[in-house]
């Protein structure tokens, strides 16, 4: 199977069904050959010796904006979920009735 870039572009997920079905895809781009997408095999998701390949990250950087977030203790009581969102309801709509009107 031939596609264009565009035309993988656009139909991403089915290209990839080909493949996952075992089709081989050639990704051409004006005109000339610059990509080929292939099924994955079992030999190709394991080691020499039979063991499982670990993934390795698809970007050499982190991809998470904030990283861990190590939160300091302020004292304040701890709170659940729900008491967390009863605080928040009687925090909004200042001013505002419960049907919208101010």
């Amino acid at each position: 199977m031939e596609t264009t870039a565009r035309e993988f572009n656009q139909n991403a997920s089915k290209i990839l069904a080909a493949a996952e079905r075992g089709e081989r895809i050639t990704v051409t781009k004006n005109g000339r050959p610059v990509a080929i997408l292939s099924p994955v095999t079992d030999e190709d998701s394991t080691d020499s010796g039979g063991e499982a390949r670990p993934s390795s990250p698809a970007y050499p950087f982190r991809t998470d904006p904030m990283g861990d977030l190590d939160f300091p203790d302020l004292g304040g009581p701890a709170l659940d979920n729900d008491e967390i969102e009863a605080t928040l309801r009687g925090m909004g709509g200042v001013g505002i009735s419960e049907d919208g009107d101010e």
